[in-house]
């Protein structure tokens, strides 16, 4: 049986990070997942709402770099689970546990003083073209070699 699920989507608010009595962090968030498709008569695209946890050091990295609004993947496996609730009423649970989770953007995107991921060290007139010099410093050391199409496979 499978149980795998990939998510793309922005937080709904902060992580909130918390620790078990055996000391075990843990983080909780909301992911908001846009769908493909759009619909009503406006044409906006709807999105669906999904509660995901994550554990240990990826529930403390996460709290520590990402906030509302941050685009963020995560891999993990649907989880279903009840409760009973203070009036005793059953209450049903699904959330996604996340065994790994990327951050999607740049860390202080929206900081101005940061511009070009991390380029902020340069001003915008002098900083070294790494691209090119490589690709130069490449032609320089890389051997010609002539092969007649004949002789390629394909």
């Amino acid at each position: 049986m499978i149980n795998r699920v990939i998510l793309v989507g922005r937080l709904t608010k902060d992580p909130e990070l918390r620790y078990t009595t055996g000391n075990i962090s843990v983080a909780k968030f909301t992911l908001a997942v846009n769908r493909t498709f759009t619909s009503g008569a406006n044409g906006e695209k709807e999105a669906d709402f999904i509660q995901c946890v994550v554990w240990r050091k990826q529930a403390e990295n996460l709290a520590r770099f990402v906030k509302k609004g941050s685009l963020i993947g995560v891999e993990g496996r649907i989880q279903t689970g009840s409760y009973d609730d203070k009036d005793g009423i059953r209450k049903y649970t699904t959330e996604v546990v996340c065994d790994s989770v990327q951050f999607l953007e740049p860390k202080n995107q929206d900081d101005d003083s940061i511009r070009d991921y991390g380029r902020q060290d340069y001003p915008d007139d002098s900083y070294p073209d790494v691209d090119n010099n490589n690709r130069n410093n490449r032609r320089e050391s890389t051997p010609t070699i002539d092969v007649a199409e004949d002789d390629l496979p394909f």
